[in-house]
């Protein structure tokens, strides 16, 4: 599903095009010991051209990479209603 996104941030708007490469692509890279990097490569790969300047000074600021990069996949990723059912068969003592 590509979605084009904006969002608005410090009275910028921000606009970003995201697509499940995208998306994959940064899920895969995000490891436990490494946040900001991946954030920072997603949103520079799916940020539009016009709105790259803005992105690149809002991404000098500590920690606005995982931030923005928080709203974004926020905003992209479906609203699953997920529920855990009982298993049919019992567990073996």
């Amino acid at each position: 599903m590509n979605r084009n996104i904006t969002l608005d941030i410090n009275s910028r708007e921000i606009e970003f095009n995201v697509n499940p490469d995208a998306y994959n692509k940064f899920i895969n890279e995000f490891q436990p010991t490494s946040k900001v990097a991946p954030s920072h490569a997603f949103l520079m790969r799916t940020v539009t051209e016009a709105s790259k300047p803005a992105l690149r000074e809002l991404l000098a600021m500590p920690g606005a990479a995982v931030e923005i990069v928080g709203a974004l996949v926020e905003e992209y990723k479906p609203n699953l209603i997920i529920t855990v059912g009982k298993s049919s068969s019992s567990p073996s003592e």
